[in-house]
């Protein structure tokens, strides 16, 4: 079954609840227009400062469920673009292709206890999602020439799932490593750009 993303039309105003300011704005042809310019113009500036999206690699068998299944599964703590900061949660986007310049960190990201114990079973499916995050979601933080992950090293590495005691010290392991040997950006060790820390 493939995912489809419903458009502006198939929403219904869902919009409406997010931005409330909108509501009186939204009536007739004139205020829909108004309402619709008021969102856009809310959400640019939200996207204006995240790196672009990177290309998909074509081992995705089905890009769209991997899409979905990444808002579905780790889109409630990362967000739907990869960032949600100022929460104290890992910023995924044009960062989190770094952890594929080294082994170990390639592991870790399957390692991780929710990707690992994930409710998606199907390991090339799991692979495909985790490949959306990497290549889409990373971009640029995705070094040139990486093979994507495969169904193989996905059933291969979810059997050492870390636990939820070891994860700061993981990360901070993997990104001293990436930022030594494949020259990463220092900031890395931040959750996300402008983190205090």
């Amino acid at each position: 079954m493939r995912h489809r993303f419903p458009t502006a039309l198939e929403t219904n105003g869902w919009w409406r609840g997010i931005f409330p300011m909108t509501r009186s704005l939204s009536k007739g042809p004139i205020g829909g227009v108004c309402a619709a310019l008021i969102l856009l113009g809310a959400t640019a500036g939200l996207r204006a400062a995240l790196p672009p999206m990177g290309v998909l690699p074509a081992a995705i068998t089905d890009p769209e469920m991997a899409r979905a299944d990444y808002v579905e599964q780790c889109a409630g703590c990362h967000g739907v673009a990869g960032s949600v900061a100022p929460a104290r949660l890992p910023e995924l986007r044009g960062r989190v292709g770094w952890f594929l310049c080294t082994p170990e960190a390639r592991a870790y990201l399957i390692r991780l206890p929710n990707v690992a114990h994930s409710r998606i079973k199907d390991n090339q499916q799991l692979a495909d999602m985790m490949n959306f995050v990497v290549f889409g979601l990373g971009g640029a933080s995705t070094p040139p020439g990486t093979a994507p992950f495969t169904a193989e090293e996905v059933a291969r590495e979810r059997l050492h799932a870390l636990s939820t005691t070891a994860l700061k010290a993981e990360r901070a392991r993997h990104v001293d490593a990436a930022i030594r040997q494949c020259k990463a950006p220092a900031t890395l060790r931040l959750l996300y750009p402008g983190d205090k820390g």
